[in-house]
């Protein structure tokens, strides 16, 4: 796949916004600002807050270095995933599709959805709480209600994106109002505060807890959805126009992702001052934490700001989730479906699991369910963030921007730390559970551990295969992978005898790719000029039943097309007749070649790979095997 892709994700509002590059940095800075404030509302939604409180409740302000390194490594991930948007025009997974293989590429779109799900079951869970602290509705009504965001977001695409921006500045304006409030009455010691700063891990339940804040933090997601949003901006294709795109999101990035970190040490901290002083350590939930605030700080306008802002928290995190599943869809498995049925299939998949926990163990299960779904999160982060590493250190393709040596040992050192500690917590969490199961050990280990040995397979092999390929390079260049050149003329036949092309078929489909694919043939034809074939076939539902007679749109403008093409070609002296067809394309296109007995056939290439393929159909692969004509692909890189 090419870096200039022609099918653009979030296609309505790609390039949207305009970069005044002449005018001053200021007003760059207000045009470029943006994208990173969406992302930072994933660092702070009702999983957050629910690790943060089960961190501040039970070890007091101990783990608070978690959260100020997880910024960090938020700050080094989200610059490498808008780096990658800025230098070379695709997102996370639209790469991944380029350099991966269908299976591979399968299994990491799997997994970031898993991830999806596991976020969207946190905003579902917090909104859901919120309402019921708010206004006193049932837990499970409060989950089922949340379906019906899906409209609202709707509603709002109509706005564009710097609308959307504004609204989300506005939610997280009131998250950290509450949370503002919560510290001044909550009173914290500072010195403990700051104690809390230093590494140190108190117990196995406590590192639990700790990847939990991790991948509550260093959200997977996030890092697809950067980078693509920074490409809603008018960049500009010069290299100084992408510096200084890099550098503004940079800065845009540092301002939003540190007053997350503020919002989440807030909790943390307030959690610790209240909770914690107060001899309750087992505050995981967060309607405890809620209740006990207005007693124990002697008003109720903690308790209020903390519902109010955790109602934003569940609000503004659905609309980046949203985006991200679109994203993660579309540049996977290059599928686009109306956002109204990604969102319900998003929401339902979370909104199973949250009522399901709540039959079966009641509204206090829920808070469990939270930190078991940031754990998720964590667990899937290395199956993005390695493969970005290896995008933005690819010199080749970086067009000038590849990372340096620095940032590359601080990103690999991240991945070695997150990848460690889901290691531990992997190894901790299967053989515990081998250990419980007693007599089913046996049972459970044939269903965990092959599923374990399996993700770990693939990230050894997303870790690998780069220095693989370079070996690959490096040996060919070496040694050479072909025989000798050997004298055509000598061994096989001359070259003058190739007889000329009679006869040369040329397969539109209208994609806006056609002109590409005449250029191509025009300038490869040189001099020659055989007689072509302009071969088209309508695939509208209509004309599969009732052929040319259909009376459908294209069916009635394809031929006009077709033909204004055939008059272009007379004009540079070609003999062109046009085919047109109806139906299966393969079936009409062999037919009409056939037909025309052509000596080559010229087409475009679908860009379509994997369940693409399986909606639309690899034409030109199943053509080239049941003709005798020779095939000449044409790709969609522009010509130099």
């Amino acid at each position: 796949m090419s870096d200039r892709h022609s099918h653009r994700l979030l296609s309505e509002t790609h390039g949207a916004v305009s970069v005044p590059y002449h005018l001053s940095i200021m007003r760059r800075l207000l045009a470029i600002a943006g994208p990173a404030f969406l992302v930072c509302v994933g660092y702070m939604d009702p999983g957050n807050w629910a690790t943060d409180l089960a961190a501040g409740s039970s070890f007091n302000t101990s783990l608070l270095w978690v959260l100020a390194m997880s910024n960090l490594m938020a700050l080094v991930l989200q610059s490498l995933a808008f780096r990658l948007g800025i230098a070379r025009g695709l997102d996370l997974a639209q790469a991944c599709r380029a350099e991966y293989s269908p299976g591979i590429n399968l299994s990491l779109y799997a997994l970031c959805e898993l991830a999806i799900t596991a976020c969207d079951l946190a905003e579902v869970i917090g909104s859901a709480i919120a309402l019921q602290l708010l206004f006193g509705l049932p837990l499970i009504w409060g989950v089922l209600f949340t379906a019906s965001d899906t409209f609202a977001l709707l509603f709002l695409n109509h706005f564009g994106i710097r609308k959307i921006e504004a609204l989300i500045l506005v939610l997280i304006s009131i998250i950290a109002a509450g949370m503002i409030i919560q510290v001044v009455v909550a009173k914290p010691a500072w010195g403990e505060v700051a104690g809390g700063l230093l590494p140190t891990i108190p117990s196995n339940t406590a590192l639990y807890v700790a990847i939990g804040m991790l991948g509550a933090t260093v959200m997977p997601h996030n890092l697809y959805l950067h980078s693509s949003l920074v490409q809603t901006r008018q960049i500009g294709s010069s290299f100084e126009a992408k510096r200084q795109s890099i550098r503004m999101n940079t800065l845009d990035s540092f301002v939003a992702l540190n007053m997350a970190f503020f919002v989440n040490a807030a909790i943390l901290v307030v959690a610790a001052s209240v909770f914690f002083r107060h001899g309750y350590h087992s505050v995981a939930e967060i309607q405890d934490a809620h209740h006990l605030l207005e007693p124990l700080l002697g008003t109720g306008a903690a308790s209020i700001a903390f519902a109010v802002a955790l109602l934003a928290s569940g609000q503004s995190s659905t609309i980046t989730g949203t985006l991200a599943g679109q994203i993660v869809m579309e540049g996977f498995l290059n599928l686009r479906l109306p956002p109204w049925v990604r969102r319900m299939v998003t929401r339902l998949l979370a909104i199973i699991p949250a009522v399901c926990t709540i039959i079966y163990f009641g509204e206090r299960g829920t808070g469990n369910l939270l930190v078991l779904s940031q754990v998720i999160l964590s667990l899937q982060l290395p199956f993005a963030i390695i493969p970005m590493i290896h995008f933005v250190s690819d010199i080749r393709k970086m067009n000038g921007f590849a990372i340096g040596g620095v940032f590359k040992v601080a990103a690999w050192t991240i991945t070695c730390i997150i990848v460690g500690l889901n290691v531990k917590l992997a190894a901790e969490t299967i053989s515990r559970w081998l250990i419980a199961s007693g007599n089913n050990a046996v049972w459970l280990g044939i269903a965990v551990i092959p599923a374990a040995a399996a993700l770990g397979g693939l990230m050894l092999y997303i870790t690998f295969k780069p220095a693989w390929a370079s070996w690959l390079r490096w040996r060919e260049q070496r040694i050479g992978v072909h025989e000798p050149l050997k004298d055509l003329k000598s061994e096989f036949m001359s070259l003058e005898a190739c007889a000329p092309l009679q006869k040369v078929a040329v397969a539109l489909d209208f994609s806006g790719h056609d002109t590409k694919v005449l250029c191509e043939t025009v300038r490869l034809l040189g001099e020659r000029r055989p007689e072509l074939g302009l071969m088209h076939v309508v695939e509208s539902a209509p004309a599969r039943f009732w052929g040319m007679d259909a009376g459908d749109q294209e069916s009635k403008e394809d031929p006009g097309r077709l033909e204004a093409y055939a008059q272009q070609l007379r004009k540079l002296g070609f003999v062109v007749r046009t085919f047109m067809g109806t139906g299966k394309p393969v079936d009409e296109l062999e037919r009409m070649i056939q037909d025309f007995e052509a000596d080559l056939v010229v087409a475009g290439a679908h860009g379509h790979r994997f369940i693409a393929d399986l909606i639309h159909g690899a034409t030109v692969d199943k053509l080239r095997h049941r003709i005798e004509s020779s095939v000449l692909i044409i790709g969609k890189k522009k010509s130099v």
